[in-house]
């Protein structure tokens, strides 16, 4: 089963490109009201006890990179349909 999700392109724009051990993202917030909620998900993740799980690169303009390992891809996944930044995801 594969994991697939849908966002409002005009709240975040997601590419996803996936490799041997990771997945990386290419994330762009573009609602302002979105901003925290990103930054909500980067705490959670570089201060919980495992330092390789999901790596953030942050530059200019709510622009992202995210490296997450694939154990903890679906982890990740759900972190932003809780806040908001997906609309949708499910199994297929």
């Amino acid at each position: 089963m594969r994991l697939t999700y849908q966002f409002n392109e005009a709240v975040i724009q997601i590419i996803e490109t996936p490799n041997e051990t990771d997945v990386e993202f290419d994330i762009r917030i573009l609602a302002e009201n979105k901003w925290a909620g990103m930054k909500e998900i980067q705490k959670k993740f570089e201060e919980n006890s495992v330092l390789t799980d999901v790596l953030f690169y942050e530059y200019e303009n709510h622009h992202y990179r995210v490296i997450a390992r694939q154990d903890y891809y679906v982890d990740f996944v759900l972190e932003l349909l809780k806040h908001r930044l997906l609309e949708k995801v499910e199994w297929n």
